[in-house]
């Protein structure tokens, strides 16, 4: 499948970038299509609600195992064969999920969500080799790109099913934008085999484990993807009991959603006019707190309103998510090292949000209480973004001793 290509340098920058927003169009269609067909799903008999809960919480679960083994795949294969292998896998799982029995979508469920923990790792780090003095502004146009992906499966899910007059082609019908990000991929990126040296060498995984700031980044992106696939998962659910009808719901997350395009790719410039993120991350989170309070909690004038407020606050806040991992590594090896756990342990966590809103409302909580544990969340969020974005990175030092710098004092 994958060719070598010894004879020929890699990409332009332009080239990359496209290609980069093309594999990250993919990131988020898988994650998002469902949601908006679950009440199809459940109205045919296939899974039960409580059953559906746990097929929302397996792919954000299947993130977090996968990514750590990223790195270790990296170096045996090398970061673009890498990534050719897991988009294969991608298409795999959505053409699997779309054969209309309850095992297929556990399985092509799994599958997609390996794939997407390889690739949501491993691509941050080859930013930050490729594109290494405006990593951080490019961080942003990837996640603008995972924003849309995500805008479009929520938003083009029911018109598709509607059309092909199957919720389950409409799941599989993403299996063809997976392969046309794989087979662009393989055909201009080179797939060369990881040097020897590269290859042998060991990683600083433990080390990282025993590094506060490490754990702080990925406490941060734990905690605020916890909220965002909450809002994947659940918030049309939410806002259905809130009196909304289902279109109006839908329309309501499609809204946040594409909202989160223009914070996404803006949030980088914004952290760049202060002398560290803490202030940007912090804004952002208040953002989503305001659009949480009026869509949940508020009078139904202000939906709209907390529609946006909320796309802005979550597309902003995963972009310097991602954004930090690149910051506070000093180089692409150590980012696809930290980007593994960030990603790794973060999307374990987040995995429970999910889960618990679901199994809140099988035991029909009232929304105030719900709303209270996203707040929660949230300001726990807001803690470790204190910590996260101040001005540190991450380095290995002359003895090969993984080391934490204070780039105030360098």
């Amino acid at each position: 499948m994958l060719r070598t290509h010894h004879d020929r340098t890699g990409p332009s920058p332009r080239t990359f970038i496209v290609l980069m927003i093309l594999v990250g169009l993919n990131l988020r269609p898988a994650l998002s299509s469902l949601a908006p067909l679950l009440p199809r799903i459940e109205g045919e008999g296939l899974l039960s609600v409580l059953t559906l809960s746990l097929l929302t919480t397996l792919p954000v679960l299947c993130l977090g195992v996968f990514a750590p083994f990223a790195p270790w795949l990296a170096r045996r294969l090398g970061l673009e064969r890498s990534l050719a292998w897991a988009l294969l896998v991608l298409s795999l799982g959505l053409a699997l999920r779309g054969l209309a029995s309850a095992p297929m979508l556990f399985i092509g469920t799994l599958l997609i969500g390996a794939a997407i923990g390889v690739l949501g790792t491993l691509l941050p780090a080859l930013v930050k080799r490729e594109l290494a003095d405006s990593a951080d502004l490019m961080t942003g146009v990837y996640t603008m790109a995972l924003c849309l992906g995500g805008a479009m499966g929520a938003g083009l899910s029911i018109p598709l099913a509607n059309a092909l007059d199957s919720w389950s082609v409409s799941l599989m019908s993403w299996a063809s934008l997976a392969l046309i990000a794989l087979i662009a991929w393989c055909w201009i990126m080179p797939q060369p085999l990881p040097d020897q040296q590269v290859q042998s060498s060991q990683g600083h995984a433990r080390a990282l484990l025993r590094t506060p700031l490490a754990w702080h980044v990925m406490l941060f992106m734990g905690s605020q993807s916890s909220l965002a696939y909450i809002v994947f998962g659940w918030l049309p659910t939410l806002l259905v009991k809130q009196g909304y009808s289902d279109s109006e719901a839908g329309w309501l997350m499609g809204a946040s959603i594409m909202t989160q395009l223009f914070s996404a790719i803006a949030a980088p410039w914004l952290a760049r006019m202060s002398k560290d993120q803490r202030p940007a991350i912090v804004f952002l989170l208040a953002l989503t707190a305001a659009g949480l309070v009026m869509l949940l909690l508020g009078s139904s004038a202000w939906r709209w309103l907390g529609a946006v407020l909320l796309g802005l606050g979550q597309g902003g806040s995963f972009s310097l998510a991602l954004t930090l991992i690149v910051l506070r590594s000093a180089n692409a090896k150590i980012a696809a090292e930290l980007s593994a756990l960030v990603q790794g342990g973060g999307y374990t966590l987040a995995a429970m949000g999910p889960l618990a809103v679901g199994l809140m409302i099988h035991a029909d909580m009232q929304i105030r209480s719900i709303t209270w544990l996203l707040l929660g969340i949230l300001a726990f969020a807001a803690g470790m973004a204190l910590l996260a974005g101040r001005q540190r990175q991450l380095d290995i030092d002359h003895r090969g001793v993984l080391i934490t710098i204070d780039q105030r004092q360098a």
